[in-house]
């Protein structure tokens, strides 16, 4: 995931006053409307990113929480950090009750053409309340009428590499995408598709994911754990055995003396984060080692031989 500057986007310095950065977003926003700008692709995705950093940064809470993030993020940085590397886990926003993915026209929010916030925005304020934006919406949100939540399954290799159900609402058949790392609790919202208030606004319907138990993997947060056959000989000579993951079988180093139930991990073969799918869980196989039942007599003298040198 790429960090935003939202200073940079409104040109304004970190020790900005509310009423610079406001004034900074006015002129910006009016510059490049897309109402000043029809079909212009390049001003409306600026118009977004104004939009997005007034609503961090004209928010107290926010803007702290930002400014954290861009302390550490800097000092990661100036210590020489990788691109791709900054471990971003720690800032993710959760919401109450479970993670919330949502899906919403932020549109009305902005005077048309706004658009929804973008990943790094959902990510780590996700579940924040307040903001300009935000205030706004929940006034909105208090004209319609009561959010409905419907159950969807889904199975865990769609849970890992994401999935759409279409969804038929007053005859409309809506497609719904589910983002890979749903668990059971997550919420897709769909906004403003439910039935109408007496004022005519609607509601939302919120789809609640349910993960079908998988009969290869056991999902423990965004680790899979799996078991794999090895047979006696392998298990004390050493060699090579196949393992189930989501993206199919990997071949397995055995070192030799490996003992029944012994766990292998293996990195980044387990679950998707939800809101970072670029980062996965890991993968640990255990050995289930199989005994031989019916010995031919030669493998009986040869164990019997064994037997007789402990």
């Amino acid at each position: 995931m790429e960090y935003k500057d939202y200073y940079k986007i409104l040109g304004v310095d970190r020790n900005a006053s509310e009423e610079e950065i406001k004034k900074a977003f006015r002129k910006l926003a009016m510059k490049y409307h897309p109402d000043r700008n029809p079909g212009d692709k390049k001003a409306e995705e600026t118009f977004k990113d104004i939009n997005e950093a007034y609503e961090v940064l004209s928010d107290p809470e926010k803007r702290r929480r930002y400014d954290q993030l861009g302390e550490s993020y800097t000092r990661w940085q100036q210590a020489g950090g990788a691109p791709g590397g900054f471990n971003w886990n720690e800032w993710f926003s959760g919401a109450p009750g479970g993670v919330r993915v949502e899906y919403t026209n932020l549109d009305d929010l902005f005077g048309g053409g706004a658009g929804g916030f973008s990943d790094f925005f959902q990510a780590i304020f996700g579940g924040m309340g307040g903001g300009a934006a935000t205030r706004t919406a929940t006034r909105t949100a208090r004209s319609r009428p009561p959010a409905v939540e419907h159950p969807v399954e889904i199975t865990l290799q769609e849970a890992y590499r994401g999935t759409e159900r279409t969804v038929t609402i007053d005859g409309r058949r809506l497609q719904v995408k589910i983002p890979p790392g749903a668990d059971n609790g997550t919420k897709v919202r769909m906004a403003g598709v439910g039935q109408p208030g007496p004022n005519g606004t609607r509601g939302d319907i919120y789809l609640v994911v349910q993960v079908i138990p998988d009969s290869r993997f056991e999902r423990k947060g965004n680790d899979l754990y799996t078991d794999f056959d090895l047979d006696l000989y392998t298990a004390v000579l050493g060699g090579e055995a196949r393992v189930d993951t989501p993206d199919g079988q990997v071949v397995l180093t055995i070192p030799p003396g490996t003992q029944p139930g012994q766990t292998f991990r293996l990195a980044g073969r387990g679950m998707p984060h939800l809101r970072n799918p670029q980062n996965r869980g890991d993968l640990f196989a255990r050995a289930r080692v199989s005994l031989p039942r019916n010995l031919t007599p030669q493998q009986r003298e040869y164990f019997e031989k064994l037997a007789r040198l402990k």
